[in-house]
């Protein structure tokens, strides 16, 4: 019975082509995403049910989201009929689908395994109140949850929400698109105003506000890297940066190294900084002696894919 249900299982899994994208993934590589992973799971877990939830503040995106369901049905219900951990995961169900489809697999899954490793933390960690002052639950859990998501991207996952639709308008219309979370946290903070009163509603920007700066104090993902790698194994890294990233790599052959005067060949590309890790594996891996120079906020003119398998 066993095998006929791995069989069944992994026949589902090789024609929604999941498991050829687990296979490229490789043990070492998502064992790394898994720890980031629990990392963002634990500060968001711990902003939620330590300072959020205490203080009646709305996070933004979709863990703001997912609290605006649980509230508004549990007032309708008068009890809690769907967890926030449960909420979060079927705001995120849909935006799965679409970054399948439309941004990458492999994306797509490092973002789900983040998704329900905070789904899990915030179910079983329990809601506790540090302080009643609404203002320190804003600030700390503001910073946290900046903290959390920051260190997230900067090990290139995503923790879903609108992140995944800015990332897909972004790759098909090449332009951000802001205003799609100005307006998801607008809505955010109206409701916890109707809700809760509207000074929270202030509590709950001063939230994202605080949010927002940590993050981006911790990792911008739309900065754009210049990188300059001087190496002897050109073809080799060529073929692997355009495989894994799809960018142009532009190759300027017969150079000469100042010192030892070998020959060298320098390559040219730009990758965005949710892309540097998975450049430092490529190179560690393909040619630890590469000479490599990045030159950070580069302006860039024409098509540039930013997230792809």
């Amino acid at each position: 019975m066993q095998t006929k249900i791995n069989k069944v299982l992994g026949a589902l899994l090789d024609k929604i082509g999941l498991y050829q994208v687990l296979k490229s993934i490789g043990a070492e590589k998502m064992a790394s995403k898994f720890s980031a992973a629990v990392v963002y799971a634990v500060f968001s877990s711990f902003a939620l049910n330590f300072f959020y939830q205490p203080g009646h503040v709305y996070a933004s995106g979709a863990t703001g989201a997912a609290q605006v369901v649980t509230e508004l049905l549990t007032r309708l219900s008068g009890h809690e009929i769907l967890p926030i951990s449960v909420s979060l995961v079927l705001v995120n169900a849909p935006l799965f689908i679409l970054a399948w489809h439309g941004i990458g697999k492999q994306f797509t899954v490092y973002t789900v395994i983040t998704v329900v490793m905070s789904s899990v933390f915030i179910h079983f960690i329990p809601v506790t109140p540090l302080t009643q002052e609404p203002v320190i639950n804003a600030v700390f859990g503001g910073a946290i949850m900046g903290f959390g998501v920051g260190n997230a991207m900067k090990s290139g996952i995503s923790s879903g929400g609108t992140d995944v639709v800015s990332l897909y308008m972004r790759k098909k219309t090449g332009r951000n698109v802001g205003t799609l979370s100005f307006i998801v946290n607008g809505v955010i903070i109206f409701t916890a105003g109707v809700l809760f009163g509207w000074e929270y509603m202030l509590y709950s920007l001063i939230a994202i506000f605080v949010n927002s700066r940590v993050q981006d104090a911790i990792f911008t993902r739309q900065k754009r890297l210049q990188v300059m790698i001087v190496t002897k194994n050109p073809e080799l890294l060529t073929d692997k940066l355009v495989k894994q990233f799809k960018h142009g790599v532009t190759i300027l052959h017969d150079a000469e190294g100042g010192y030892t005067h070998s020959s060298q060949t320098v390559l040219m590309t730009v990758i965005t900084m949710y892309e540097y890790q998975d450049f430092k594996d490529i190179i560690h891996k393909y040619d630890e002696h590469a000479f490599v120079s990045i030159s950070e906020n580069v302006r860039v003119l024409g098509k540039f894919a930013e997230v792809e398998d």
